[in-house]
This record gives structure tokens, C-alpha cells and sequence, in this order.
């Protein structure tokens, strides 16, 4: 058996000139969705992808960032560590941190020893009792729009004196390239997941 060859599908004629109607669609819905109502489109399936992954990467948390309505704010919506219960409805202002540049850039930031990076926001540290020690933050798209940022950390405990921070306790391994990566491909997962999802919803081709 050939196992090189390639399938070659092409667009249906028929369905060609419906493409603006379901642009249109699909454009309302993302504009409907926000951090309040991110999840009920999300299936297990989509959560366990998230949460391998971090889990695969020694983060102690993992979390997704989804812009607000006005775009003025990164809003937890989803965390995977057992903080969850502090995180999940975070408001982070848009202007200030590391998301709020992953989301301006669109491109993808890794860091260790991230707490001395003056970029770094500590406000959900502060609310945490804990500091930052590495950080992986990744563009999350759907509907051909980024609309947030995926996350994950490792925490430490840090002791601040006479201005200088110093690490307290064991140091956490820190992230590497490989941890980005495995990060990017699980935000490109859950975009294809998500859009498949609303599409299928938009046809009536849902899963039974």
C-alpha cells in the first residue's frame, strides 16, 4: 500500500456562494463569545488537552486568558491548578504584563526567572502569595482571530530585600523550548477544536 499519496479535496461549487452567509455567522458568533460564557463551548475533550499538557510540562498552574468585550482586559477563564478558585475570573488590564504583550505581538513568550523581568505584571502573585519563576504565554486563536492568550507557570517562593529578590526554597526546573512547543501545538489543537465545534454547530453537523 502507497501510504505517500496525497488526498485532494476541493471547495463544492454548491456550497461557494453560501461562504459569505456563514462568514457572516461565524463573525456574530465570535463576537458573542466571551470570558463569561468561554466555557460551554469548550467539551472534556478540550480540557484534557490543556491540562496533559501542562501537567506534561511540570507547570504548577495553566490557565486561559480571554480578551473582554471591549478589549480592554484579560479575563481568567479557565485554570488548571488548585488555585483555580483565585484565578478563574482574574481581570488583567490589557496595558500592563507579559499576556497583554503575547496578545499585542502575537507571538509567543518563554522566560525563566521571569520575576525579574520588568514587563512583569505581580499583581495576581501578590493575590497568589507566590512569585512567578518561569512562564510560557502562547497566542490563542479561533474564528482567524487571536482572542486571548494560554498560559502556564511555575511558582516559587521569593524573598525581597532592600529591593533584591532572592529565590526561598527549591527552584523550579524552568520551562525549555520543547515545553513551547508542546504549548503552541495545544493551542493550535484547541483552535481547530473550537472552529470545527461552532461550524458544525452553524450547519446543524453536530456530534451525537
Amino acid at each position: 500500500m502507497n501510504t505517500t499519496s496525497r488526498a485532494n479535496f476541493l471547495p463544492e461549487p454548491r456550497f461557494v456562494p453560501l461562504r459569505p452567509a456563514l462568514q457572516e455567522h461565524l463573525t456574530k458568533v465570535g463576537q458573542a463569545i466571551s470570558p463569561e460564557n468561554f466555557l460551554s463551548i469548550c467539551d472534556e475533550m478540550l480540557l484534557k488537552v490543556l491540562k496533559d499538557t501542562f501537567d506534561r510540562i511540570s507547570a504548577d498552574e495553566g490557565s486561559v486568558w480571554l480578551l473582554d468585550q471591549e478589549k480592554k482586559h484579560l479575563v481568567a477563564t479557565y485554570n488548571s491548578g488548585p488555585n483555580s478558585d483565585k484565578i478563574v475570573g482574574f481581570t488583567h488590564p490589557l496595558s500592563e504584563g507579559i499576556i497583554s504583550l503575547v496578545v499585542a505581538s502575537e507571538n509567543a513568550f518563554i522566560e525563566n526567572q521571569v520575576y525579574k523581568n520588568k514587563s512583569h505584571s505581580a499583581a495576581l502573585n501578590k493575590k497568589l502569595g507566590k512569585t512567578t519563576y518561569a512562564m510560557i504565554a502562547v497566542p490563542l486563536y479561533f474564528l482567524n482571530q487571536v482572542r486571548g492568550v494560554i498560559s502556564c507557570v511555575q511558582l516559587l517562593e521569593v524573598l525581597v530585600e532592600e529591593g533584591h529578590a532572592a529565590p526561598v526554597g527549591k527552584t523550579p526546573p524552568g520551562f525549555s523550548p520543547q515545553d513551547l512547543n508542546a504549548v503552541q501545538t495545544a493551542s493550535a489543537v484547541i483552535r481547530d477544536l473550537i472552529d470545527y465545534r461552532l461550524l458544525g454547530t452553524a450547519v446543524g453537523w453536530n456530534r451525537h
